[in-house]
Formats: C-alpha cells, sequence, structure tokens
C-alpha cells in the first residue's frame, strides 16, 4: 500500500448538487427554493424561532427553576466543621469568626453529618433533631434563639358608635 493510492470506499464520497444549473439537473429553475415568498427571494429570511408572528415556542413554554434571592444568607453547619472549630460556646459570630459559614450570613443549621465527641453550647443557632441529639449526647446543649412573631400585632380601632 502506497500513500499516493489510498482512496475512499466504494459510494462513500457523492458528487455535490450544482444547485440552479439547468432543468437537466433536476435543481434548476427555482433551485429548490420552491415559488415565491420570502424564503424564495435574495437576502430574505428571519431570525432563528421566528414563527411568522405566532407566538414562538420559546415563549409559549412555562419557565422553569428558581433562585432564592435568600441563598446567601442561610447557612447549614455540619457537626465536623463544629468539632475543628477552638471555641465551646458556638454562636453565629463564633462561626463567621473561624470561617465556617459565610459573612452574609444570618442564619445558621447545624445538620447531622459527621461526628462530635466533645462538649459544645450552640447559642441562637437551629439545630436538626438529629444534630440536637448527636450534641446532648455528647454532653452538649442546644439554646434556640428567641422566635420572631410571625405576624405584627395589628392595631384595631375601636368601632365608631
Amino acid at each position: 500500500m502506497r500513500l499516493n493510492s489510498i482512496k475512499p470506499a466504494p459510494g462513500a464520497k457523492h458528487t455535490r448538487h450544482r444547485v440552479g444549473r439547468g432543468i437537466g439537473s433536476g435543481w434548476g429553475k427555482t433551485a429548490g427554493l420552491g415559488h415565491k415568498g420570502q424564503r424564495a427571494r435574495a437576502g430574505g429570511y428571519h431570525k432563528v424561532g421566528f414563527e411568522g408572528g405566532q407566538m414562538p415556542l420559546h415563549r409559549r413554554l412555562p419557565k422553569r427553576g428558581f433562585v432564592s434571592m435568600m441563598r446567601d444568607t442561610y447557612a447549614e453547619v455540619r457537626l465536623s466543621s463544629l468539632e475543628r472549630m477552638k471555641a465551646e460556646e458556638i454562636d453565629l459570630a463564633a462561626l463567621k469568626a473561624e470561617g465556617v459559614v459565610p459573612g452574609r450570613t444570618l442564619v445558621a443549621k447545624v445538620i447531622l453529618s459527621g461526628k462530635l465527641t466533645r462538649k459544645l453550647v450552640l447559642k441562637g443557632i437551629k439545630a436538626s433533631k438529629g444534630a440536637q441529639g448527636a450534641i446532648e449526647a455528647a454532653g452538649g446543649t442546644v439554646e434556640p434563639a428567641p422566635e420572631k412573631a410571625k405576624y405584627a400585632q395589628r392595631k384595631t380601632a375601636a368601632p365608631k358608635a
């Protein structure tokens, strides 16, 4: 075998259509563009997804997904992260100081992930049931944050007589 004798397999290559080269070619006259209309004209076309003025599919379908604007203010903390911390009393400021949660975090919650072997006191931080059980099993305590009133008290005006 020599490089100058290599050829593609029979039937692998096809001659290209020479469009618009007379009626004998089968692609003469309108050259595959049909009769009249925007698509038959030179330079006449429209943007991708255009459906002739009908509401396009990408606008008919509903939007999906949701990105919470509060995603940066909430943080999950693992028990294994608490194990590595130096502080005995752990609150949100201590978590931020040791870099366990980002600085803009407003609410943190401890979840059951990893092991805890030392005694800790959680102040003002939420904990899942499993995490609270693991902290208490290690001899620690969980002091929950004071709950905020969900609804502000409405001032009701005295009825007019």
